[in-house]
């Protein structure tokens, strides 16, 4: 333990003082992380422009690749909110009260993604986009959580962007 027991006292205060004002806006901490689950999805959701621009390109394993580096620079962008909701992930396997919407809440992200693929006639199928799925989340993972241990593994490839080609060339089939 270090010194500074002003501010301990403040952080140990913090965590106190909001117990009465949270009560007043959420039923319980279950409420409380579904509402994080659901902001989350808003914070990290995909610039509508941004996605008509690109649905503006050949519908190929390019646009794929394109997409997935959307998804990557969100993620990165707002690093903190990727973590909440691989947080969450772990959240709902300790908390039965909270599995059930979030399981909900992972399987809409994941069918939204497939409805999405079949509309814009993006190639590859449902299989397609659930092992995408799969593999973004892992390299996600593994891109945030342990900062540079994917560097050097694969020499000459950047972290992330050469490997999200990668990903994509492995997994979406040509047009």
């Amino acid at each position: 333990m270090t010194g500074h027991p002003e501010r301990r006292a403040a952080l140990v205060d913090a965590g106190v003082d909001p117990v009465g004002t949270a009560s007043n806006y959420f039923a319980d901490r279950d409420d409380l992380l579904r509402q994080i689950d659901t902001r989350l999805h808003v914070r990290l959701a995909p610039d509508p422009d941004k996605f008509a621009e690109l649905l503006s390109r050949p519908k190929d394993r390019s646009l794929v690749a394109a997409f997935m580096h959307d998804l990557m620079g969100r993620a990165t962008h707002d690093r903190t909110g990727c973590l909440a909701l691989l947080e969450m992930r772990l959240e709902a396997t300790r908390r039965p009260e909270l599995r059930a919407s979030f399981t909900t809440s992972v399987r809409a992200d994941l069918d939204e993604g497939i409805r999405f693929h079949r509309e814009a006639g993006l190639p590859g199928g449902d299989e397609t986009v659930t092992v995408l799925h799969l593999a973004m989340l892992g390299l996600l993972l593994e891109h945030l959580t342990p900062p540079g241990a994917l560097e050097g593994v694969l020499p000459g490839v950047g972290v992330p962007e050469g490997l999200v080609e990668r990903i994509v060339a492995a997994i979406v089939p040509m047009t």
